[in-house]
C-alpha cells in the first residue's frame, strides 16, 4: 500500500463537521466516497483533525492509503474528483508521503482565523459572525498576550471531549481589522475540540468591557470550560494553514 495525503478546502455550512457520523452528511464521508468510487478500491481517509458543524476550511489535509503507486503523477485524478464533488468541496492536491507520514499527528502547527463582521452583509452571513457593538480591540490584543504565557487550555475545551492532555503551544494570536470585518488569527501546536471558538467568544467579552484580563487569565488558570465565555458561532471560524515536515513528502507531486 501507498500512503498520500490529500489537501483539500471546503465550506462546513452543510455539512456536520469532518469526521464521519451515523446519518449526518460529513466532509470525510464525502470525499471517502469519492475516492472510493474514482480509485476503484475502498479509500480510508485520517483527517488532520476534527471540524465542528459549520466550521470552514481553506486548507484540510487528509491521508490515506492506495494500492495505486503513483496517484501523485496522475494529472486527471484530481481534475476527476472535483468533477464528481459538491461545489462546496474541492481538492487542490495529492501527495505521495512516507509510510509513517499521518495527516493528524504528522503536522508541526495549525493556524486558525475568525472572522467578526461588522456590517450586515449577505454574502457573509455564513461565513463570519455579525457584531455591530463597540469593542476595545487593544484589549483584545491584551489578551491575546496572556495566551503566550500558559500552555493548558482546558478552560476552552468541549467538556467531556476525549483529549489526552490540554497541553497547547500557542505561537500566535492577533486582532486585526480588516475593512468591516475583524479577524483574529491564532496559530499553535494542536488545538482542543472547540478551543478556538471558546476564546473567541472569552475575548469578546473583554472588548466590551465585561471581563478584566486579570479575570481572562484567572479563566485559563481554572481549567474550567465553565469559567470561560459561551463559544463564538461556528460559521465565523476558518482552518487556514496546516504546516508539515518537507521530509515526509515524496517528489514528483501533481498540483491543480
Amino acid at each position: 500500500m501507498n500512503r498520500y495525503f490529500i489537501f483539500i478546502s471546503f465550506k462546513g455550512t452543510s455539512y456536520h463537521g469532518w469526521q464521519i457520523q451515523p446519518n449526518s452528511i460529513t466532509v470525510q464521508s464525502t470525499i471517502e466516497e469519492s475516492l472510493s468510487l474514482i480509485l476503484g478500491e475502498k479509500v480510508r481517509t485520517t483527517g488532520a483533525g476534527r471540524t465542528d458543524t459549520g466550521v470552514h476550511a481553506l486548507v484540510f489535509c487528509a491521508h490515506f492509503d492506495s494500492k495505486a503507486l503513483n496517484l501523485d503523477k496522475n494529472e486527471r485524478l484530481i481534475y476527476r474528483l472535483n468533477r464528481f464533488l459538491p461545489s462546496d468541496i474541492s481538492v487542490s492536491a495529492i501527495r505521495k508521503v512516507i509510510p509513517d507520514a499521518n495527516a493528524r499527528f504528522s503536522a508541526k502547527s495549525r493556524t486558525y482565523k475568525y472572522y467578526i463582521c461588522r456590517r450586515k452583509d449577505p454574502f457573509t452571513d455564513d461565513s463570519g459572525w455579525l457584531f455591530q457593538g463597540k469593542l476595545d480591540v487593544d484589549m483584545m490584543n491584551k489578551a491575546c498576550s496572556v495566551l503566550f504565557k500558559h500552555s493548558d487550555f482546558k478552560s476552552f475545551s468541549r467538556l467531556h471531549s476525549d483529549n489526552k492532555t490540554s497541553i497547547c503551544r500557542v505561537f500566535q494570536a492577533i486582532w486585526v481589522p480588516e475593512g468591516d470585518k475583524l479577524v483574529f488569527t491564532i496559530r499553535a501546536d494542536r488545538f482542543l475540540r472547540n478551543m478556538v471558538r471558546a476564546i473567541v467568544g472569552t475575548m469578546m467579552e473583554i472588548g466590551q468591557g465585561k471581563m478584566s484580563l486579570k479575570e481572562f487569565e484567572e479563566v485559563i488558570i481554572a481549567k474550567d470550560r465553565a469559567a470561560a465565555g459561551t463559544s463564538a458561532p461556528a460559521k465565523g471560524l476558518f482552518l487556514t494553514e496546516i504546516e508539515y515536515p518537507e521530509d515526509i513528502f515524496l517528489p514528483c507531486s501533481v498540483k491543480n
